[in-house]
């Protein structure tokens, strides 16, 4: 690892999809850090069409983005191509991380608990899918989520076969769905943060929804809708099994650098699964920072950490 101290930083952030928003946040948070540190950084937006040539001058890129075309690995597979050093995960865990289904197939071959999955097929008989695909293997009540979205953004709960018909129908299959249980419980999430070259997990925090069926997307954006637990009021055997998923799902995807793992926690105490953000938002309230705070690392030292991981090697990088 590397601490970058005359490098020259673009801090890559904003981009076209649909979280655009929380990536900014995220970004300028990252930058303002940087610059009060005082690295020498530069703010560029892939959504610019100079950002192709704007990146050539940088020594190093800190990706504070999230979403399509930047947590997918495309942007990653670009920089591989100009050489660029860049904090996160690689090409292949970017892409395997966003990808919902498959990435629950992975972790769930390294022993990590995961709800069952139905995928959607892309395209059915006249572009439309059969609830029949759905209940033969899920029962209700379920939730419906795009393959390959960040941020609970598009996710519908059904409770019964006319809401399931209702929302297949409000769909594109091109664009990918999935669906699996919706089961009640405690949302946990627990990042995973490299130290000294070895993946460390941080203290699981508890978002717990005040008035929302869960943590959607509009809560999520509503701060007076929910409220943070870190480290979550578990149990001690919990919160181990927790920490120990977050590093199993983190090594088993080929991740790098850090990343956060998403969970939820039965009434009886045991975590399943849901997903992995391998760029997760760094604003300065956001999940990852509360739990590096618990961890006693301040903001400034999480995003130095953070740097220092962006991978130098020559070798090749999946």
């Amino acid at each position: 690892m590397q601490s970058f101290e005359s490098a020259r930083i673009a801090v890559v952030s904003g981009g076209r999809s649909t979280e655009r928003e929380r990536s900014l946040m995220s970004g300028r948070a990252a930058w303002e850090s940087l610059d009060r540190q005082g690295y020498t950084t530069r703010f560029l937006d892939p959504a610019d069409k100079t950002f192709a040539d704007d990146i050539r001058g940088a020594d190093v890129a800190f990706l504070a983005i999230a979403g399509q075309y930047a947590e997918d690995g495309k942007l990653q597979g670009l920089l591989e191509h100009l050489n660029i050093p860049y904090t996160g995960s690689g090409v292949a865990a970017s892409a395997v991380g966003m990808h919902k289904a498959l990435a629950k197939t992975i972790v769930a071959a390294a022993g990590v608990a995961v709800l069952p999955t139905v995928a959607l097929p892309t395209r059915g008989r006249d572009g439309e899918v059969s609830t029949r695909t759905v209940t033969s293997t899920i029962a209700f009540p379920l939730i419906l989520k795009p393959l390959s979205e960040g941020g609970s953004i598009g996710m519908t709960v059904c409770r019964d076969t006319a809401q399931l018909a209702d929302a297949l129908r409000s769909i594109d299959p091109g664009e990918g769905w999935f669906v699996e249980p919706f089961t009640t419980g405690i949302p946990v999430s627990c990042g995973v943060l490299e130290i000294d070259g070895s993946p460390v997990a941080l203290p699981p925090l508890a978002t717990i929804p005040t008035d929302a069926e869960f943590y959607d997307y509009a809560t999520k954006r509503d701060k007076t809708k929910y409220r943070y637990e870190c480290p979550a009021n578990l149990s001690s055997g919990t919160l181990d099994a927790v920490t120990t998923a977050a590093l199993d799902a983190h090594d088993a995807l080929g991740c790098s650098g850090y990343s956060r793992s998403d969970f939820i926690v039965s009434p009886d105490g045991r975590p399943v699964w849901l997903e992995i953000n391998t760029l997760p938002g760094l604003s300065h309230t956001g999940n990852l920072a509360t739990m590096a705070a618990a961890a006693g690392i301040d903001y400034d030292r999480l995003i130095r950490m953070i740097l220092a991981t962006a991978h130098t090697s020559e070798g090749y990088r999946p």
